[in-house]
């Protein structure tokens, strides 16, 4: 008997969360051992992410991290969630995926994304502003011809190895970045799933646009967002308490910080505006037992018609978050490797 869920992707975003009293280096060994674990699995896609200047992530320079994810890896696909597009030029991101994709073919994603730095220090930094991710659709142009060889830009430049390869590549987006996915011809990869009426609204605008590409003759559409999973529904909600109270605090004192363990939240004493931020950063994810997650999962990919789901679950407890992935792999009827 197929279920729902039979025949959709499930892939895995990790941001290398930092976690109270560890440093960004058992972060991202962290990273790697859970790829691995995925691959386990039987999830279809393992992708990294790019943070600067943020105390509880160590994803700074995600190509790299994803050269060591595939190193320690064989079948699953290594990406990015993504490579911000308007913080590098568009020819050392070419060159980058080219070197990743030469060394591991076949097995290489290019997600991009449109964010820049997200204070104005770390913007100066990098040696840009937020009108920078104004030119994100021009900078992808330019970006997929060093790949086809046609970008016109930089006559007589190329990008080597890249230059005669195929690397995958997704548009992360919300709102606008989904018009560009539509207009390029590109897959789309957009989240959260706690925000289904505008989710809903960009999908159903990028399908309406798409224009068949070199790249993708249809329009795709990978939903992304925290799905929990555990033995009681109060267990997964505990999961989600971390990354709750880390966005609560940077709202109010303007520093995303590592995750701390759910016992030291409940005891904390928050003021009105940081409880308000914390219970709203509890709501509209996907998490319960089993039964619960299936049930809420099947009706987000009905309502999306999405093709994937990528999950981005960040919590303080390794072991839990390594028993949802089991629980989510078995109840999306994932093949083990």
């Amino acid at each position: 008997m197929t279920t729902p869920l039979e025949g959709i992707r499930f892939s895995v975003l990790d941001r290398s969360r930092t976690r109270e009293g560890e440093d960004g280096g058992r972060a991202l060994r962290d990273t790697v051992r859970l790829a691995r674990e995925a691959e386990a699995l039987g999830y279809h896609r393992f992708w990294v992410s790019e943070h600067h200047s943020v105390p509880g992530v160590a994803g700074s320079a995600p190509t790299v991290l994803a050269a060591a994810v595939a190193g320690a890896t064989t079948r699953i696909r290594v990406g990015t969630g993504g490579v911000m597009l308007p913080n590098h030029q568009p020819l050392v991101v070419a060159e980058q995926f080219g070197v990743l994709e030469s060394l591991f073919p076949g097995r290489i994603d290019m997600g991009l994304g449109r964010s820049v730095g997200f204070t104005d220090g770390i913007r100066r930094a990098l040696g840009r502003d937020k009108e920078d991710a104004d030119r994100f659709a021009g900078q992808l142009d330019e970006l997929l011809g060093w790949f086809t060889g046609e970008q016109t830009a930089h006559p007589q430049v190329h990008a080597r190895p890249a230059e005669g390869l195929r690397v995958p590549p997704y548009v992360l987006a919300t709102g606008e970045g989904a018009a560009i996915a539509a207009a390029a011809g590109l897959p789309l990869v957009i989240g959260d799933l706690k925000g289904r009426a505008r989710l809903l609204e960009a999908i159903d605008g990028y399908r309406s646009a798409f224009r068949p590409s070199v790249w993708s003759s249809e329009p795709y559409v990978v939903v992304a967002g925290t799905v929990a999973v555990a033995g009681t529904e109060e267990e997964a909600r505990r999961m989600l308490m971390p990354e709750a109270w880390s966005l609560a605090y940077s709202r109010t004192r303007g520093v995303f910080p590592p995750l701390a363990p759910p016992e030291r939240i409940t005891a904390l004493e928050m003021t009105d505006k940081q409880r308000g931020f914390y219970e709203s950063g509890l709501q509209g994810h996907v998490y319960g037992t089993e039964e619960q997650v299936a049930a809420e999962l099947t009706r987000a990919v009905q309502e999306t018609g999405a093709q994937e789901v990528l999950v981005t679950t960040s919590t303080y407890d390794r072991t839990a978050l390594l028993d949802s992935y089991r629980r989510l792999a078995r109840l999306a009827g994932l093949t083990p490797a």
